[in-house]
Order: structure tokens, then sequence, then C-alpha cells
């Protein structure tokens, strides 16, 4: 078969079995997937060309389960704007979404306890504003006028075999703002704006690595092993339990 043939050779998804159109193939290590399979894949997950057969299909039975930890997600606390972090605060989970009715797009749901690291980005872009001089040649003011553009971006690592890495950007247009002369100090004491959005990320930054500590050390002080102790109140070797109590008379033995 000649290149030509090659190209138009109708290809099968190694997922679903289905037929894969022209411009629907999506190309894996060892194997082919079609768009509507690729859609199934976490929206964090960006290596599906690396990735092979096999590992593709851990992921999709994973994102399978996870529309049953979805259904659960109860979410307690919203931060964000207009791509939000939701917070489950009692099972301990989050999701990050930008969709209003996120029930229906499946989006990750992951532990705490999975935060390795979260980080608030901001880039700036600055572009100096010019006057039309007598010539209609470009003449800078005198001072140099600025427009300085700013975007902001949230990037949380987590520990998953499927990505590592949650980055989106907070702002849902650009922050902007026009000056004479160079920025002392910088613009956050000058926008309103810019304010808003870096307390947001702080926040957002703030609450994950807070939530992360808490949750790894009570899964610390879960794993550790426990102590048989002396009731206070009946006299038993007990081992307490969950609450800190007699396992026989339900005394307060750790207080």
């Amino acid at each position: 078969m000649g290149l030509f043939g090659k190209l138009f050779e109708k290809k099968i998804c190694d997922v679903c079995g289905g037929e894969i159109g022209l411009l629907g193939n999506r190309k894996l290590e060892d194997g082919n997937l079609c768009k509507d399979c690729a859609k199934k894949l976490s929206p964090w997950f960006d290596d599906r060309r690396h990735s092979t057969l096999d590992s593709i299909k851990e992921q999709l039975a994973y994102r399978e389960e996870n529309k049953k930890a979805v259904a659960d997600f109860r979410p307690s606390r919203t931060l964000g704007d207009s791509t939000k972090v939701l917070l489950d605060e009692d099972a301990g989970n989050f999701i990050v979404t930008s969709a209003s009715k996120w029930q229906e797009t499946n989006p990750d749901v992951i532990a705490l306890s999975q935060v390795t690291g979260c980080r608030l980005d901001i880039d700036e872009d600055q572009d100096e504003i010019y006057r039309e001089g007598k010539d209609g040649q470009r003449v800078s003011y005198v001072p140099p006028r600025y427009r300085y553009s700013y975007d902001f971006y949230i990037t949380i690592n987590v520990n998953s075999p499927y990505f590592n890495e949650i980055r989106f950007r907070l702002n849902r247009s650009s922050v902007t703002m026009e000056t004479g002369g160079r920025l002392m100090g910088g613009i956050s004491s000058r926008s309103v704006d810019y304010r808003e959005y870096e307390r947001m990320g702080n926040e957002i930054v703030s609450a994950l690595t807070e939530y992360r500590t808490n949750a790894r050390a009570a899964a610390a002080a879960a794993a550790a092993p426990k102590t048989a102790v002396k009731c206070p109140f009946c006299g038993a070797t007990t081992l307490p339990d969950a609450s800190g109590r007699c396992e026989y008379c339900g005394g307060a033995v750790n207080g």
C-alpha cells in the first residue's frame, strides 16, 4: 500500500473498537484512540502520545470510577473565580473546574493528602505606549508611558499516576493599567483587580497547603500503632478508640 493509501486507511480504536474518522485518530505509543475515548481522559493529562494502550485503559477505568466520587462530592467551600477550587472538607477531597454544572463533566476528585505543592504565579507583560509625531512616526512620551498586563496562574502539584500538575488561570481576563514612567513598588497598591486576584490566589495556596498538612498528619496518626493504656475510670487495660475513649466504659482516656 502506498503512502496515499496508508493516509486514508481506516483505523479502529483499540479501546472501544469503533471506526476512527479521517481526522479523529489520537495516536498512542502502541495503538490508536478515537476522539470520543480521548475526551474521557482527565483534562489534566497531557502525555497521551507517550502512553501505552494498557495505561490508557487503566486511566479510563479510573475515570469511570471517578464518576461515583463526583456523585458523592459535597462542596463545603468554593475558592476562585472563573475556574474554581471546590473543597469537600468532610471527605478531605477537592476538584478544580470551570463548569457551572460540574457534576456533568466528571472532574477529577483528588484527596487533599495528594497535594505536594501549590503556588501562585503572576505573569507581567509590559508594552510602551507611543504617540503619533508630526510626520506620523511613533514618538515616546516624556516620561515614557507603559501599559501593564497581568495574569494570575495557580499551579497545584499532586501525587497521581495520571498527572502531576494542575495549572489554570485565575482571572477571567488580563488585569491592565497604564502609567507614566515605570511602576515603582508594583501595581498592587494601585489596582483593585490586581489586589483581589492576588488575595484570591493566596487564599487557594493557603487552603490547599493547610489541608494537605492536616490530612497528612491525620493519616500518619491513624497509621501509627496503638498503645494499650490503663483507663482511669474503670481500671481496664484498653486500646483507645478513634475518639480517645476506653473501649469498655467509654471514658475519655486521652483527655
